[in-house]
């Protein structure tokens, strides 16, 4: 496949419709990605070679008018003279020269035509790369995305993550016993002035009972 032919199916190609296509979207815009690369590459060297026989062709044309002007000198000069079949001879010569000058600038005019194509092409390819790698970027998020909820979900159901919450439950237990062992050893005997103030508290409690019978004896 040429250059300008591939250059085309590319550019036409329809990048979406390629990746629904494919059985593995990411190997698919990689391969996409390094062909284009590849041709971009390709129509890059052949615009340069373009450019080079551009110059080349303008300086031959420019030789070849300055051919045409010696070459009028000299049938000038054969005139003067009175050498008209030298001056005859000069100006064949000169119409040599302005003949193929003429070809190479026709020549000139389609390698123009050609660097042109070659620039849209390339800004073409250009395009559909960034189009390419923004995709390749998108299905790379995609798919660390997914393998990312995967390995949640295979920690979050694992064995691992069970063993883990039943060992919490044994912590837990541990530290409750722990927590009821330091406030037993916090309890103080109680002495003989605490037996005294729970007397005295009898006592007011007996009070408050007496007098909430004999309110009520009244009202009845």
């Amino acid at each position: 496949m040429g250059i300008f032919s591939r250059t085309r199916d590319i550019v036409a190609a329809n990048m979406a419709e390629l990746l629904d296509r494919a059985d593995d979207p990411a190997k698919m815009v990689r391969m996409i990605i390094l062909e284009m690369e590849e041709t971009l590459v390709e129509v890059r060297a052949s615009a340069a070679r373009t450019i080079a026989d551009q110059k080349e062709m303008r300086r031959h044309i420019q030789k070849l008018a300055d051919l045409e002007a010696s070459w009028t000198e000299k049938a000038e000069l054969a005139l003067s003279k009175n050498r008209e079949d030298l001056a005859k001879a000069a100006l064949v010569e000169r119409r040599k020269a302005a003949e193929m000058a003429a070809q190479l600038t026709s020549e000139v005019t389609v390698l123009e035509d050609a660097l042109r194509s070659s620039e849209e092409d390339i800004a073409k390819l250009q395009n559909k790369l960034r189009e390419a790698r923004a995709k390749q970027n998108a299905i790379a998020t995609r798919l660390e995305s997914a393998n990312t909820k995967a390995r949640l979900r295979e920690m979050w159901n694992g064995p691992k993550t069970h063993e883990a919450f039943s060992r919490f439950d044994i912590l837990e237990r541990r530290a409750d016993e722990a927590e009821g062992r330091a406030e037993a050893m916090g309890l103080a005997p109680r002495t003989l002035e605490d037996e005294f103030e729970d007397l005295r508290s009898n006592d007011r409690i007996d009070a408050e009972l007496a007098a909430l019978k004999a309110r009520m004896n009244k009202e009845g």
